[in-house]
């Protein structure tokens, strides 16, 4: 009696590489997307907040930059304007030191309890040279974001 040697199948190759360099290039693609999709959410949430309170800093300052101060009343938070009179705003915006410029250097919203403020800060240049910086506290009234010191 002859002995037949068994055949034997070919060992199947090891491709325990190539399965984890697929799974992880998948599982950074996923992240890389939706790392984009985070940002860009972020950056227009920012935006359409940030953006409407900085223009709101902006129109303030450039109605006591002009001399409005009726203007400059009319924008303010309602606390502020129940709280002091047009005639006396105008009184004590007319015996500071008159702005000659100014640069927002920041702006920072919140939403606490649903009340959303944003504070800006503001680097101002007097007529007499000095800089100073002062922080503007904004709330959202109506839609619209107005100063509120």
């Amino acid at each position: 009696m002859t002995y037949e040697p068994m055949l034997v199948p070919a060992p199947k190759p090891h491709r325990t590489t190539r399965t984890v360099l697929i799974v992880v290039a998948a599982v950074l693609a996923v992240c890389c997307l939706g790392g984009a999709c985070g940002g860009f959410w972020l950056y227009r949430t920012y935006t359409n907040n940030a953006g409407p309170a900085r223009d709101a800093t902006a129109a303030y300052l450039d109605d006591v930059l002009a001399g409005d101060y009726q203007g400059a009343y009319g924008q303010l938070c309602g606390r502020v304007r129940n709280a002091t009179s047009q005639e006396e705003f105008t009184r004590i915006q007319s015996a500071q030191l008159k702005m000659t410029s100014y640069k927002i250097d920041g702006v920072y919203v919140s939403n606490t309890n649903g009340r959303v403020s944003a504070t800006v800060t503001v680097r101002m240049v007097q007529e007499t040279g000095a800089t100073f910086t002062n922080t503007f506290t904004l709330v959202k009234e109506s839609g619209e974001w107005h100063p509120c010191q």
